[in-house]
């Protein structure tokens, strides 16, 4: 049956959820809750209303939600072809034609553009550099032709921190610019330990995921470094940042259980160990911004 077939069968009900799901709703949660902390810590410096907050979380939102739209659409040949994705909007045919998640895509992200220019020049070029690095430098040019797609399209996962603080302050700072360069150092081992459990999906449509083109002994220790890194970054953020208890007993703990975890994916490799460093990587980065967030608010 043809996707225009299978179009019509679907309720205005399953439409909808599916223009909900192309834009990757529980990685938009997590990429906009990862703006809260610096917002609120710049707030105490700088002068900013409810209103201003309110605003900002729209753009970030509407921003993230527009370049995962797109980012779906540039995907859809390769989405179609894989196991893990093959049920996405775009390949299902819930969406069709798939320029239309294209256009939707869009709207979303120059609605997000039209919200950062009302806070700040600063802000709205944080959201513009994100639909750069995630949909130009990720998906259209590194993704199917090099194993540095993650290093190099993963900064764009740092912008929302930077928007955070950005929105309120209008200007860039070294402790914002690091906890960017924490959600960037995490993203390679979110996503490497899901290319390792499925290595063989990515293998068969040809994206040179880094545990695709090398040994999986190789992958796991420069997914080691890549942890080591994020945790000695988590500390010292937590020294520059002047944090209180919660964040450090929280960096300790879920950093001590990030390191455990990759050193026994490293020790006895196997499909089910990556998964399970797969499930523990987004908490990770939840509850390390949650303790910022907590502490900020305790100041």
């Amino acid at each position: 049956m043809s996707a225009e077939a299978r179009a019509g069968e679907w309720s205005r009900w399953d439409r909808f959820k599916a223009y909900v799901e192309v834009t990757k709703p529980r990685s938009v949660f997590l990429l906009v809750f990862t703006s809260l902390p610096p917002m609120l810590l710049a707030a105490q410096n700088y002068p900013f209303s409810w209103g201003q907050g309110i605003l900002a979380l729209w753009a970030v939102t509407l921003a993230c939600a527009g370049a995962n739209a797109v980012s779906c659409y540039v995907d859809r040949d390769l989405d179609a072809a894989m196991i893990r994705t093959c049920h996405r909007p775009i390949p299902s045919g819930r969406i069709y034609p798939p320029e239309k998640a294209l256009y939707w895509g869009l709207l979303l992200f120059f609605a997000s553009l039209f919200l950062g220019w009302q806070l700040n020049p600063v802000a709205a070029l944080c959201l513009g550099g994100g639909m750069l690095g995630y949909v130009g430098v990720y998906s259209l040019w590194l993704k199917r032709r090099s194993a540095w797609n993650i290093i190099l399209g993963g900064l764009a996962g740092g912008l929302p921190a930077l928007f955070g603080w950005t929105a309120v302050s209008g200007r860039l700072d070294l402790l914002p610019l690091l906890m960017a360069a924490l959600v960037v150092l995490w993203i390679p081992n979110h996503i490497w330990s899901l290319a390792i459990f499925y290595r063989e999906d990515y293998a068969r449509v040809r994206v040179p995921m880094l545990p695709v083109i090398t040994t999986l002994g190789k992958a796991l220790h420069c997914l080691l470094l890549t942890v080591v890194l994020m945790v000695a970054l988590s500390l010292y953020i937590g020294y520059l940042g002047d944090w209180g208890y919660i964040y450090w007993i929280t960096a300790l703990l879920t950093g001590g259980a990030a390191l455990g975890l990759s050193v026994y994916v490293v020790l006895r490799p196997s499909p089910r160990s990556a998964w399970l460093l797969f499930k523990f990587s987004s908490p990770y980065l939840f509850f390390i911004f949650l303790a910022m967030m907590l502490d900020t608010l305790c100041r």
